[in-house]
């Protein structure tokens, strides 16, 4: 197996991201990567690999850009390059922690769309109370949906369920202001009346944003609008609790240190938990090939586990699943 990493997408980039790409290397020795980007200054970085390949890319698209424009016209860019790649076969899925525009635009343009889908859409994986995780889709690639585009994103969010984390039967909500049939506006219920018809779909009903990580369910739908807003109010809140408690701790005393001392150890744990960007990134649902954007933000750790996010896309053959749901 061969993945494309986009080498000067990020914050961090081109740094970070070969770190990433050599710890990805160094967790699973059955693994290829295609890197994208300035050669000499790749070369220089990763220094030789036998299982890395550095594919020369001169231009770099960046967040201020137009990103059709970007796409369109720069392509010698290290996304571009990438995406051709996969598009050509010569590597199974994408990673990229650029720009999400010109990743979701270029992704649908050169690899394509699985048939029957109308929008591909954006789904992390967000940990739970309960251990496990849901699938948040969309979280911010479609802000203006149709009611069917709901019923579409459960059907790939069911598949990534199902062939990445082996959920038999993935039990779907629909993020909504209460969970009353009734609740929500006109889209909201014709929303929920698609999803109740849908026979391929065990839909179990509406779900609160404050329920999302209750681990009631497997998978929340919302258009990209609601569903960004629901998971930045998630990282929100828990970058302001650890905020709290750092302040609480540097002001209550010698008492209060001891204590987060003791503690630290879980609270380090928490936070791993609570951040899925530590596990990879969002993945673009609905392509002919595996695509995961990871946060700008990325460090060498989020982009392994982006790179091994893929990896288990691909082994899990989720579009092959997306395909066979959207033919039935």
């Amino acid at each position: 197996m061969r993945i494309a990493v986009d080498g000067y997408g990020g914050d961090n980039a081109p740094v970070e991201v070969v770190k990433g790409v050599l710890a990805a290397l160094q967790e699973d020795s059955s693994l290829e990567i295609l890197l994208t980007g300035k050669a000499e200054e790749l070369f220089a970085l990763a220094g030789k690999h036998s299982r890395l390949f550095i594919k020369d890319a001169r231009e770099v698209i960046s967040c201020e850009e137009t990103p059709t424009v970007a796409v369109r016209t720069k392509k010698d860019s290290s996304l571009v390059v990438a995406l051709d790649a996969v598009k050509d076969g010569e590597a199974d899925g994408l990673v990229s922690a650029g720009s999400t525009g010109a990743v979701l635009i270029g992704a649908t343009l050169k690899i394509g769309r699985v048939k029957g889908v109308e929008r591909p859409a954006l789904a992390p994986a967000l940990p739970t109370v309960t251990g496990g995780n849901v699938i948040l889709c969309d979280c911010g690639a479609n802000v203006d949906c149709r009611p069917t585009y709901l019923v579409g994103f459960a059907r790939m969010a069911v598949a990534y369920q199902k062939g990445v984390f082996g959920v038999g039967n993935p039990r779907v909500g629909l993020l909504n202001n209460g969970a009353e049939e009734t609740k929500g506006n006109a889209f909201s219920r014709e929303c929920f009346s698609l999803l109740k018809e849908a026979a391929d779909i065990n839909f179990v009903g509406n779900v609160e944003a404050r329920d999302i990580l209750s681990g009631d369910v497997d998978v929340v739908v919302a258009d990209g609008f609601d569903g960004n807003v629901a998971l930045k109010s998630a990282e929100g809140t828990a970058n302001a609790v650890f905020s709290l408690l750092k302040k609480g701790i540097l002001s209550g005393g010698l008492g209060a240190k001891l204590g987060a001392l003791l503690l630290k150890p879980v609270f380090k744990g928490l936070k791993r938990t609570l951040d899925y960007n530590e596990h990879g990134g969002a993945a673009f649902l609905g392509l002919k090939k595996p695509v995961v954007k990871a946060h700008g933000s990325s460090k060498a750790k989020s982009i392994c586990g982006a790179i091994l996010q893929v990896r288990d896309m691909v082994a899990g053959g989720v579009s092959e699943r997306l395909s066979e749901a959207f033919q039935k």
